[in-house]
């Protein structure tokens, strides 16, 4: 087989370059805004009575995203740059993404660098393996310049743009790649943390080029026993360099995690930081075995038909019909080894009781705490409390109900349920309205402006099957009636609107 010609330099790197140039372009965009003192604004606690006088100043409400930065900013002293390792096919860009979803989801603004992308936008087409081999000079020019490129990505995303932690998704097999990258790192003072994927299972290895390489933009229409005979090639490729992490001699300074037969044993070397333990905790949770996740509310309770929220009200009698068709589909699909979880709350509890299963209680999976507006209805609180009425409506990822909790509470109250779903087979969790919504924004990988709008409707069932690099969702509607207790999100009219009506409510969400 001839070896493959790449494209000229000089090609290669002006695709490089147009490709980074619509990419900011497209981002500068997206994101232009006015500039805003985060630093002087700080979170609401109780704002009813007002008492609390901020002088006006032209400045903008602030979004969650960037109320997201400044608390996260609390949990790393400096930005981090995660190195992945591994030969291909070792699961490196499953964990890469996986760990950003986590990253993100807990408010530590994270994003992938892709090595395999920059790499296939300055050669447009693959032939073969031979692209890889260590001794084609010019391939190997074009890989380490892509790998420059990204790094200086990783930079303009840590410094320029918020970023807290940016992880790193190539093979990085040779100890000259990963001393570049740490000469990178010290010269722009981010820390680093090396993650390696270690395997040797053949068959892990050949499910994982299966069910990911096949479908890889790089073999376009080929079947899937030349796509393997290929992809085989190319390990080997990387393999006559390789040489994994030492943590005896050459690397024993440096922090990193080697994952070993997809969790079968780990090798953890000096952790250094609070951000960098709570990895190295959440890689040793994950698993890839094949499992499914089911999320549902509660039967429709008494209070929802009063249109009241929160309580511990009991089911209606439409909530036991549901509890009972639960059951019944259940029982079709013959899981094996469910758990059953519910909170500690009434409704959830008379759900499953109905199941005739073991179920869990877990204190945690409470719904989300109203304060002093627990057992109102929107309208009894829009009149009460018209000034928190608006501020919820302003930023309801944020706002904080007085003598409550807000979305973002909920999201750290509910970390320790995700660690454990992640360590476990099939389980059914019986839940609430805003907590499904935090759980659902972590498996779907939503973010703070989504989050607090998604819909879980009454007695339907969702269905999540985690796939290589995402999670497939299904919903099973049960034909039980049910009233509607979603609120859209307010438009901008609307919101503006609030605002007039209530200014003090706005000068709670405002920097000045």
């Amino acid at each position: 087989m001839g070896r493959e010609e790449p494209a000229p330099m000089s090609k290669v790197m002006r695709s490089l370059f147009l490709w980074r140039k619509a990419s900011r372009r497209h981002k500068d965009h997206c994101s232009s805004a006015s500039c805003t003192l985060d630093s002087f604004c700080v979170p609401r606690q109780v704002s009813y009575p007002l008492d609390i006088i901020r002088p006006a100043c032209p400045v903008r409400l602030i979004s969650a995203n960037e109320h997201s930065r400044t608390w996260a900013s609390y949990m790393t002293n400096s930005p981090t740059l995660i190195v992945m390792i591994g030969l291909p096919a070792r699961g490196k860009t499953y964990v890469s993404k996986k760990l950003t979803r986590y990253l993100n989801w807990i408010g530590v603004p994270t994003k992938v660098f892709n090595l395999g992308v920059y790499r296939r936008e300055a050669v447009k087409s693959y032939k073969s393996y031979d692209f890889f081999r260590h001794d084609n000079e010019e391939a190997m020019k074009i890989r380490k310049q892509c790998a420059l490129v990204a790094l200086e990505d990783v930079k303009a995303y840590l410094t320029e743009e918020n970023g807290q932690i940016a992880v790193f998704d190539a093979t990085n097999t040779t100890r000259e790649r990963r001393d570049m990258i740490l000469n990178f790192a010290e010269q722009n003072a981010f820390k680093v943390f090396f993650v390696e994927s270690v395997c040797d299972d053949p068959d892990v290895i050949a499910a994982n080029i299966l069910e990911v390489k096949v479908s890889s933009p790089d073999y376009p229409e080929r079947n899937r026993e030349n796509v393997m005979e290929d992809f085989l090639k190319r390990i080997e490729c990387y393999k006559v360099t390789y040489r994994p992490l030492d943590p005896d001699n050459y690397d024993k300074d440096l922090s990193f995690i080697k994952v070993i037969n997809v969790g079968q044993r780990f090798l953890v070397n000096r952790v250094q930081d609070y951000i960098q333990s709570k990895i190295v905790y959440y890689l040793m949770n994950i698993h890839v075995q094949p499992r499914t996740i089911y999320l549902c509310r509660h039967g429709e309770s008494e209070f929802n038909l009063l249109g009241k929220i929160g309580g511990d009200s009991g089911l209606s009698v439409r909530g036991k019909q549901f509890a009972q068709a639960l059951r019944k589909f259940l029982e079709e699909q013959e899981i094996t080894d469910l758990k059953v979880w519910t909170s500690q709350l009434k409704r959830t509890i008379q759900t499953a009781e109905s199941l005739g299963v073991p179920y869990e209680q877990w204190k945690i999976l409470n719904e989300i705490d109203a304060g002093v507006c627990e057992e109102m209805t929107y309208a009894e609180i829009e009149k009460r409390y018209p000034e928190e009425f608006a501020l919820r409506d302003q930023e309801k990822y944020l706002y904080r109900y007085p003598g409550g909790e807000s979305y973002q509470d909920l999201v750290q109250r509910l970390e320790p349920v995700i660690m454990e779903l992640e360590r476990q087979g099939n389980v059914l969790v019986i839940s609430h309205q805003a907590v499904m919504r935090c759980l659902l924004a972590y498996f779907l990988d939503k973010g703070a402006d989504e989050l607090p709008y998604l819909r879980c409707p009454l007695h339907t069932i969702f269905k999540l099957t985690p796939v290589a690099y995402g999670c497939k969702v299904e919903t099973v509607k049960l034909n039980v009636e049910a009233v509607n207790t979603h609120r859209d999100k307010p438009t901008a009219a609307e919101t503006t609107l609030a605002v007039r009506r209530h200014p003090s409510a706005a000068s709670l969400m405002l920097a000045c």
